[in-house]
């Protein structure tokens, strides 16, 4: 059967759907589409599917006149109707894989994917798992649930996990060169997840399992993670002899082998570094072993916030200023420069800090107009304008994101105190203020 399928998604006859629509599921349903395959993509959110269907980009660096040729021109069809499943040969799975309250890995969404997939398998189909997961997920939540159901992996089911590779606002690599990995739960699903990919992406990368796979996904993360953390604590150890970081980075970066440069921040961002690697520090756990490196990073970056709010308020002390009752302005909102994604930016906890501390906060951020309600933050706060004239009226500036519109040195000629976590103001910008590092 397996060859029945492989040569289905060779002829493009084969339909796709994908399950989340969101940063990883939607330039994905995107590429398949335009690679000439008929899409489905599902998502729980009918206003989002809505959206899709009129040709609304709801994620800044996917334009609009992309989605609108795949959805309006029929290339994709989205539904919140999972009893659409069946019509699908190939069936991708890109849901959120957040932590608990305790830093345990999460998989409800998971769970209740691979629950309503299983209510509705045929046989002939192949299921991929894009979330970011630790090792022994692919096999222990979806391929028991399937086989529960009488279906027998690797003749009349395939299923694989590839993990998801995307870097919103990256212009060098996409969803189609971005290298996918990809491993099987056995060999025929293997071929049959290889052939799906190789039909829309340029480079794959077969690996022998599933948990090989799942695992390098977390290594990637975990690396840097740990590089990041290591670079955040040089900074606050430089800081304290007077040594700029930034200055020590460049210099450092000049040996052609054997170094390679991170850079310290606020905090960690995005849905993959700040969250994954404790994926598989709980799972090493369950085996008797202690992760301590991925402990150790985590423990130094989530002290960042605080650390820029410390520095804050020793900026306010040296203008014999208090920062309770004190205007701060916090630019950016995103966790990296010029893209519109939150997803766990350090900037929602600085904030929050600093309104704990009396400080009156506001926000700029070119980028996302309104404070969007997460999971975790609700600020109601809608974002300033970004001009020199609204950024003098701050008591203090914190610079959380490196977005391009804020290495505009005409936009600080009136600012009292800069506190620059991202190294993109220059001291001489500022008129008769002063200009921090953190």
């Amino acid at each position: 059967m397996h060859e029945q399928l492989i040569a289905r998604i060779a002829s493009h006859e084969a339909r796709v759907g994908v399950i989340g629509l969101g940063y990883v599921g939607l330039p994905l349903a995107l590429l398949f589409a335009e690679s000439g395959f008929r899409v489905i993509g599902f998502d729980v959110d009918p206003q989002k599917i809505e959206k899709l269907a009129r040709g609304e980009s709801y994620i800044r660096h996917i334009g609009p006149e992309r989605v609108a040729a795949a959805f309006i021109g029929g290339k994709i069809e989205g539904t919140a109707d999972f009893g659409r499943l069946p019509d699908c040969d190939a069936i991708i799975i890109c849901v959120p894989t957040p932590l608990g309250e305790h830093r345990e890995p999460d998989l409800r969404y998971i769970r209740v994917t691979a629950e309503t997939i299983a209510q509705h398998l045929r046989k002939g189909q192949l299921v991929v798992l894009e979330s970011t997961t630790y090792p022994g997920t692919t096999r222990e939540e979806l391929l028991g649930r399937f086989e529960s159901r009488g279906f027998h992996c690797g003749s009349d089911l395939f299923l694989a996990f590839s993990p998801e590779r995307e870097d919103p606002g990256n212009e060098r690599f996409n969803t189609k060169t971005i290298p996918k990995v990809v491993g099987g739960i056995d060999p025929a699903s293997l071929d049959v997840a290889v052939a799906l990919y190789a039909a829309a992406i340029d480079h794959i990368v077969p690996v022998s399992s599933a948990e090989v796979a799942e695992s390098g996904k977390l290594l990637e993360n975990i690396f840097r993670s740990v590089n990041i953390a290591l670079v955040n604590e040089l900074k606050v150890v430089f800081d304290r002899m007077g040594i700029n970081v930034w200055e020590v980075i460049e210099a450092a970066k000049t040996k052609p082998f054997g170094f390679m440069p991170f850079y310290p921040g606020p905090g960690l961002g995005g849905h993959c570094i700040p969250l994954d690697p404790f994926y598989l520090s709980w799972k090493a756990a369950e085996h008797g072993v202690w992760a301590r490196f991925i402990e150790l990073a985590g423990e130094i970056n989530a002290s960042m916030p605080r650390y820029v709010v410390d520095r804050t308020a020793d900026a306010l002390n040296d203008a014999s200023k208090s920062l309770r009752g004190a205007n701060v302005l916090v630019l950016g909102l995103s966790y990296k420069a010029d893209i519109d994604d939150d997803r766990e930016s350090p900037s929602f906890e600085i904030i929050e800090l600093l309104q704990e501390r009396g400080a009156a906060v506001a926000y700029c951020d070119p980028f996302i107009p309104f404070a969007r309600r997460g999971r975790k933050h609700d600020l109601g706060l809608t974002s300033v304008a970004c001009d020199a004239e609204t950024f003098g009226r701050y008591d203090a500036l914190v610079v959380s994101t490196a977005h391009s519109a804020f290495k505009d040195p005409s936009l600080y000629a009136q600012s009292k105190i800069v506190v620059d976590t991202r190294n993109v103001v220059r001291a001489e910008a500022i008129g008769q203020g002063r200009l921090y590092r953190a």
